[in-house]
């Protein structure tokens, strides 16, 4: 009986390893680092006592930036993670359908008909929301047309978007070079995402939307999860797939709009995160990588805003710092997987 039992267990196999708490020690260190940043960039280097008023009224206007930067950071990350899902590839961007493109003709032919003058005379929530109605209405035309005939193909529609996006691009370009000097700069510093002008007037009804939409993805969360897994394969477990793409696009157009008409166009931060997201978070499904990739964002646009701004004095740069190192690290990506 002994031996019988030694056997058992020398021929028994090792006993598998649970990486759930590494992945749940992860969370909490990003929280910690989300928190920590949050708190620095409230309270650091004001010169007042805290037993004064004018030392929460500092508070309050930075308030304003901590809020923008996580609803950014999540709206980025976000978008990124599902669109990736939809396409089935982790190369591309939401930023590839035109997205970024039509917030920038919008933008030029604004200044290109009525003036510079007109970017600030229009400023308000009836001007953000437009322009988001605007561009969540392109891309639900844009996906309801190509996936509702019988030849409705995903690749098709990318390779739509990505001519419409060169087209918006090219009809920018030509406006702007029609503007004067003064209206180019007034609208250069419009395309260029700067988390310093955000406007409380927005964040209100932006949290709201964002939420709402963060709530229809997590319960649609093991859906995705089966999206993963290929059209066919999701198909043949009952999975209507044109229809979930599609609700998937219309939410990844949502987060980007929002976004966008906060703090402009911001090309490569959700794919920095998004592929950062899936090498750390140890898991494939989405109620791991979402969280996780959401978190990251925060943490990083968070801490860089502080160094920046607080370090180097030079907060205005964070974007385009971003920008800078998301396309080499997307160029050394490609390279990498021999896409090139």
């Amino acid at each position: 009986m002994a031996e019988t039992l030694r056997g058992t267990v020398a021929v028994s196999s090792p006993a598998p390893v649970d990486r759930r708490p590494r992945v749940w020690l992860r969370f909490v260190v990003l929280a910690v680092v989300v928190a920590a940043a949050a708190v620095l960039l409230l309270t650091w280097n004001i010169p007042l006592d805290p037993a004064q008023r004018g030392y929460w009224l500092a508070v309050d206007l930075r308030v304003t930036t901590v809020a923008t930067v996580a609803i950014v950071a999540c709206c980025q990350a976000v978008a990124t993670v599902l669109f990736h899902t939809a396409t089935g590839n982790r190369i591309l961007t939401p930023s590839i359908m035109g997205f970024d493109a039509l917030y920038v003709v919008m933008q030029t032919g604004l200044v290109f008909f009525f003036g510079g003058a007109a970017l600030a005379a229009t400023d308000g929530l009836a001007k953000v929301a437009l322009q988001s109605l605007l561009m969540v209405a392109f891309a639900t035309l844009l996906y309801g047309w190509l996936f509702a005939g019988k030849r409705g193909n995903l690749h098709i529609m990318l390779l739509i978007g990505i001519v419409l996006g060169v087209g918006f691009g090219s009809l920018s370009t030509v406006m702007q070079r029609l503007l004067t000097p003064s209206d180019f700069d007034l609208l250069s510093a419009r395309l260029f995402g700067n988390l310093s002008n955000s406007n409380p007037e927005y964040l209100p009804w932006a949290a709201v939307i964002v939420a709402i939409v963060l709530v229809v993805v997590w319960r649609r969360r093991r859906r995705l999860d089966v999206l993963t897994l290929g059209r066919d394969v999701a198909t043949n477990l009952g999975l209507a797939y044109k229809r979930e793409v599609t609700v998937l696009l219309i939410l990844v157009a949502v987060l980007i709009s929002v976004s966008t008409t906060l703090v402009g166009p911001m090309t490569f931060f959700g794919f920095i995160v998004a592929t950062l997201a899936y090498q750390l978070a140890g898991s494939s499904r989405h109620a791991v990588v979402l969280p996780f990739a959401a978190l990251l964002g925060a943490a990083t646009l968070l801490g860089g805003y502080f160094v920046l701004r607080h370090v180097f004095y030079a907060a205005g740069m964070l974007t385009v710092i971003i920008e800078f190192v998301g396309g080499l690290f997307f160029i050394v990506y490609l390279l990498r997987k021999g896409a090139l």
